[in-house]
């Protein structure tokens, strides 16, 4: 008997917390539910404004920029400025979409721009050399002082311009070594254009003897310079006198090319001027010191 009533007991103690359970669950199914549609009452019509007006400013960007870019690719202007404008362009049109989307469900867009603001001045004072290659990349692309193809001369570095970037130029050497110039560089420090020249004077220097025959020297240095098809005719090859040094006499040499033809022919006077003065029995003195034993 006594059995029977503790199973009793137990069955309906069981029952019990169960029940209690499943108040529990419900209870905080309940919950849940409450504050779902709380969450949709309060911000589900923001979200909802928000998504239109991004969506509707997207669409209005989408076809500024089609319409942008139609026209730049017609106009004149360099590819690569093209390319930077119309990143830096789609950036804050996109960020004026989203700013304005923000700003038509209450939130406060001032205190956003403000941080913005001062996110770009730090990045700004940190990336400063970059900026200002940036910046001398778009006025090289815009005023084109050069242009790939061309020859330069800067601080040493002779090459073709192999290509104009944002960030740098860069040079193939007639070494055939690739340089790399940061264009803040190029902008701030005088660059010779080879290129830009309708012809260009290779500037020749020789030292003879006292003894030496100055025309006969003249002589030879003009005929190999017109026997070259490459030497301009006019202005016609000069030679003159220089210096008077202490081992010898300095002669000058101005020949005219056109600036493709300037290191081939350069090179070729250099190589012939010697031969011929050594075929001709002309001293090329150098520097010596005597010494006297006492």
């Amino acid at each position: 008997m006594r059995t029977a009533i503790s199973i009793f007991q137990s069955g309906k103690t069981e029952r019990k917390f169960q029940s209690i359970l499943l108040n529990g669950d419900i209870m905080n199914d309940f919950d849940v539910i409450t504050m779902f549609n709380s969450f949709c009452e309060k911000y589900l019509p923001k979200i909802t404004i928000f998504l239109i007006v991004f969506a509707v400013g997207t669409i209005i960007v989408k076809l500024l920029l089609k319409l942008i870019k139609k026209i730049l690719n017609k106009s004149k202007i360099e590819r690569t400025v093209v390319t930077f404008f119309f990143s830096i362009l789609k950036i804050v049109l996109y960020l004026m979409v989203v700013m304005t989307a923000l700003s038509t469900i209450g939130v406060n867009v001032s205190s956003i721009i403000t941080t913005f603001a001062a996110a770009a001045i730090t990045a700004g004072l940190a990336l400063q050399e970059s900026l200002g290659n940036v910046a001398s990349g778009v006025v090289i692309l815009i005023s084109k002082p050069f242009a790939a193809g061309d020859i330069l001369e800067f601080e040493g570095i002779k090459g073709y311009v192999r290509s104009i970037r944002i960030f740098s130029t860069q040079i193939h050497t007639f070494d055939n070594k690739i340089v790399n110039i940061p264009n803040s560089r190029l902008t701030a420090n005088n660059v010779t254009n080879c290129t830009g020249q309708t012809n260009r004077r290779i500037d020749l220097s020789y030292t003879v003897g006292y003894d030496d025959d100055i025309d006969l020297v003249r002589k030879i240095i003009l005929d190999l310079a017109k026997s070259d098809e490459r030497v301009l005719k006019d202005p016609e090859p000069k030679v003159y006198v220089d210096k008077y040094l202490d081992s010898g006499i300095q002669i000058v040499a101005w020949v005219w090319v056109e600036p493709d033809d300037y290191y081939g022919v350069y090179y070729m006077m250099q190589e012939n001027v010697l031969k011929e003065f050594k075929k001709n029995g002309v001293t090329i003195p150098y520097p010596h010191i005597q010494l006297v034993k006492e």
